[in-house]
């Protein structure tokens, strides 16, 4: 029961900031703890809504909740269709498109059987409140993927459907909340269809000629590059209120497929847009998760009984596996990865936003049992998120569909160096890939059984095929210093740029060839060129595994070799941190080093082996 508050109304702009505070500190909190971010939001918004009273959205920010929420998934969906590159769904496509051909249908279908015999719900609410459950929620998907790190098909195919189900999943309520209106008002049928299709038409062809147009815009220069971002922003709310104008939700879809033109238009400034968009989205999934939780009415809730407990369990354990088999039947989709789509379905914002909106149509219309459809929803929202929160990445793990239990080192260019420092991390039993363009230079490392990969990697050949996933660390380390630069500095954003390193330039200390601290990875290491690693191994030096412990610590191993040169330490689960010169080590009992030893320093160092 909510706790009665006698705490006045908070200021709106109070309201905002308390928003942003606990969404973002949940996120941020979530990172710290390893824990599903989604899980603390919900909680966050429930403690301070209807526990607590301290928020009251519907008295603190009124009547803007509601236009606040309906734009803010119209960004969180143009972001998901900002990241739907055709040429990066690859192998995952045909699952795609049946899961959203065949699967959108039959979880209409399945989802409306589940709330009529589960749930008790009439055939009119539950085949409007059916249409709405086909998505899966994109702003839940995203935060569990990146929690996850599940491998590159089965993540592509959840997130895909998420993305592309949920204005699907929005205009069939409108389609069966029409059909509803048309047997309950003196609307003719002719009428209604007709609204349905031009709401579709207008949608789709205003989001291509929308992403169309602002393609051509940005690449012939009509748009300079500070007001690239708000000139999207305005055209994105833009065709989102004229589509909605003309069918209301259609703007979802139309603002889904905008998002899906300008990804695929091969925009030189593409990566910028989408990253500034991943930021915004984070913001409004968390301050939409706070509004929806601490919107939640507990009396409303007390209008469920057990049915409801039986509705949810026929959605997570029928409804949905039942969908997702049938709709890869035959699709050439591995039987582990249907088995771990078929289990995982969260909803999000979407259901919970739409469903409460045709509840109250559905109430105007004098259906009784309406008034339990946003309750129902809250739940299954509720119960998917915490389930799918903690379960996901283990269940995923079982089955063998997740990266590196430890994550992996990702070494750019092939050299003597750089194979006998992967050999290193390999022995260590750290994940090692070493990728360079040239064929040749990998030999080493191929003899060595140091997986490889021959390319560029930032070409989209090593997006498709390289399951990064499995890599928290990349060393840009090829005899280039230019290249090096290039490559920490695009992917810094992918890896965080506290996990991106790069060997010492040939030209760093001298003044007019220094770069900004934007440019490139850290040092690491023993400060030496690459011209200057290769002549250390070619000259004796060897790359060293030492284990510590409360006999043998760090400083007896920094005694014992002054001219050793750190270059790792190994934590007690397996995670690797690179060392910058001079740097202080946190010493721990069971932490292994490696680091690179002088010719002749091969004689063990206790009488104990603490070295391989």
């Amino acid at each position: 029961m909510a706790v009665e508050s006698d705490i006045g109304a908070m200021a709106p702009v109070m309201a905002f900031a308390l928003v942003g505070a606990l969404g973002v500190g949940s996120q941020w909190v979530a990172w710290r703890l390893r824990m599903p971010a989604i899980v603390l939001m919900l909680v966050a918004g429930v403690l301070i809504g209807p526990v607590t009273g301290v928020f009251n959205p519907a008295r603190d920010i009124g009547p803007l909740m509601g236009p606040m929420i309906s734009i803010a998934v119209a960004i969180i969906l143009f972001e998901g269709g900002l990241t739907l590159n055709f040429h990066n769904l690859a192998d995952a496509a045909k699952g795609v498109r049946r899961l959203v051909f065949i699967g959108a249908p039959l979880g209409w279908l399945t989802s409306t059987l589940a709330l009529r015999y589960g749930a008790g719900l009439s055939w009119e609410s539950a085949t409007v409140f059916g249409g709405i459950m086909i998505v899966t929620g994109p702003t839940v998907i995203a935060p569990l993927l990146r929690t996850a790190r599940l491998s590159k098909r089965p993540a592509a195919l959840l997130q895909w459907e998420a993305i592309v189900n949920d204005p699907i999943g929005a205009l069939a309520a409108v389609l069966a909340f029409e059909v509803v209106l048309v047997m309950n008002t003196a609307t003719t049928v002719n009428a209604a269809i007709m609204d349905l299709v031009i709401g579709i038409t207008v949608a789709t062809v205003l989001g291509i000629l929308a992403g169309y147009g602002l393609a051509r815009a940005f690449k012939r220069g009509w748009v300079p590059e500070y007001m690239k971002v708000p000139v999207l922003f305005a055209l994105l709310l833009g065709i989102f209120g004229l589509s909605d104008y003309v069918l209301h939700e259609s703007g979802l879809l139309a603002v889904t497929i905008m998002g899906i033109v300008i990804a695929n238009a091969n925009l030189p400034s593409y990566e910028e847009l989408r990253r500034f968009k991943e930021h915004a989205t984070v913001l409004l999934v968390s301050g939409v998760f706070i509004l929806l939780a601490a919107s939640l009415d507990f009396s409303a809730l007390r209008q469920l009984d057990l049915r409801a407990i039986s509705f949810v369990l026929l959605v997570i354990l029928v409804a949905r596996p039942l969908t997702v088999f049938v709709a890869l039947l035959g699709s050439g989709v591995p039987y582990r990865e249907q088995i771990l789509v078929a289990f995982t379905g969260p909803r999000g914002v979407v259901l919970v936003a739409v469903a409460g909106l045709f509840g109250d149509r559905l109430i105007g219309l004098g259906f009784e049992d309406a008034p339990l459809i946003a309750p129902l929803a809250f739940v299954l929202v509720a119960v998917t998120v915490v389930l799918h929160g903690f379960t996901l990445a283990p269940f995923a793990r079982w089955l063998g569909l997740t990266g590196a239990d430890v994550p992996g080192v990702v070494v750019i260019g092939g050299s003597n160096w750089t194979t006998a420092f992967a050999e290193a991390l390999k022995k260590a039993e750290v994940p090692v890939l070493m990728t360079d363009p040239n064929f040749g230079n990998l030999r080493g490392a191929r003899a060595a059984g140091i997986p490889t990969f021959s390319g560029d990697i930032l070409s989209e050949a090593a997006e498709q095929r390289l399951e990064l996933i499995s890599y928290a660390t990349l060393v840009a380390a090829t005899d280039n210093d230019a290249y090096n630069t290039l490559v920490a500095t695009d992917l810094a954003p992918e890896f965080g740029r506290d996990s991106v390193f790069q060997v010492m330039r040939a030209k760093n200390d001298s003044a007019r060839h220094q770069l900004p601290r934007t440019l490139g990875g850290r040092k690491f290491g023993v400060e030496e060129t690459h011209r200057g690693l290769e002549r250390m191994i070619a000259d004796g030096w060897t790359f060293r595994i030492t284990r510590l412990s409360e006999e043998y610590t760090l400083e007896d191993w920094r005694a014992k070799r002054p001219d050793a040169h750190l270059f790792a330490r190994i934590g007690t689960n397996g995670a690797i941190k690179l060392i910058r010169k001079d740097e202080e080590v946190k010493p721990a009992p069971d932490v292994r080093i490696i680091a690179l030893r002088p010719p002749g320093s091969d004689e063990p160092e206790q009488p104990a082996p603490v070295s391989t």
